[in-house]
């Protein structure tokens, strides 16, 4: 292939506390687990001005996501920004160990997505989890969610979440943050974050689907990634995991084989 037929890098973001002069300053947090308190920060300006003008991206100003290192404890969250360009929640770490915290914005003066990640420390006793197997399957408070699709680093590819209970299709998924779903993809190793694209229209207020959410995919490389799917029914959100493999032209992760379940 000539060199000028190959395809652009696949952006990846989520590396570096800083990125197009925005800066995620240090994160404020309980620093033992179990322990009560609040998890605050800001995000300066390359003239080290708080920023407190941000725009809309999936129904909010701010996605924070955080994963322990080993690709447990995952939470997304919505903090809260005040006058001063303080972000904060009430926290607790639940389990000890080193966390990476992501803030998924669109600063008003660029108008463009850039994820920034710091590194925060929980102490405790520490309790590594096994790797996660390759997985396409999930169950999560009682919800069967099923994976099928391929993950590619050299196309895009649709990647479909099918939702049943007790045997049955889940036909009444609510809109949750501008979709029927909400995807984060992690490269593991150095927790690299994709960012991912639902497909199809924006769902009316009101509105309910099912059972099927679909999101463009592209992998920036091959290797194994972690997925986390967020989705809403009768209100309540929940969290469905998987592990997928990533290589050239395919990819190894065949929904068709046997998948291991997560056991939340």
């Amino acid at each position: 292939m000539d060199s000028n037929d190959t395809q652009p890098a696949v952006s990846v973001q989520g590396l570096s506390m800083e990125q197009d002069g925005f800066l995620l300053g240090e994160i404020s947090s309980p620093s033992i687990a179990g322990q009560k308190g609040t998890l605050a920060f800001t995000i300066s300006d390359a003239k080290g001005t708080p920023v407190t003008d941000f725009e809309d991206s999936h129904d909010k100003k701010l996605h924070l996501i955080v994963v322990r290192t080993d690709g447990t404890q995952f939470r997304h969250v919505h903090p809260t920004l005040d006058a001063l360009g303080v972000w904060s929640l009430p926290w607790k770490w639940n389990a000890a160990g080193s966390y990476r915290v992501y803030a998924d914005i669109v600063p008003a003066a660029t108008g463009q997505n850039i994820t920034l990640t710091r590194t925060v420390q929980a102490a405790g006793e520490f309790a590594p989890a096994t790797p996660a197997p390759i997985s396409a399957v999930d169950t999560v408070d009682g919800y069967n969610v099923e994976l099928t699709g391929t993950l590619s680093s050299s196309e895009q590819a649709l990647l479909t979440f099918s939702v049943s209970r007790e045997g049955e299709p889940v036909t009444a998924l609510q809109p949750y943050l501008g979709s029927y779903g909400h995807l984060v993809a992690l490269r593991e190793g150095d927790l690299a974050y994709l960012h991912v694209h639902p497909e199809g229209e924006e769902p009316r207020p009101g509105a309910v689907s099912g059972p099927d959410v679909t999101f463009m995919t592209e992998a920036p490389t091959p290797g194994r990634y972690l997925l986390y799917l967020d989705f809403q029914v009768d209100g309540q959100v929940h969290t469905a995991q998987f592990v997928l493999t990533a290589t050239g032209p395919a990819t190894s992760a065949d929904p068709g084989e046997p998948a291991e379940h997560s056991g939340h």
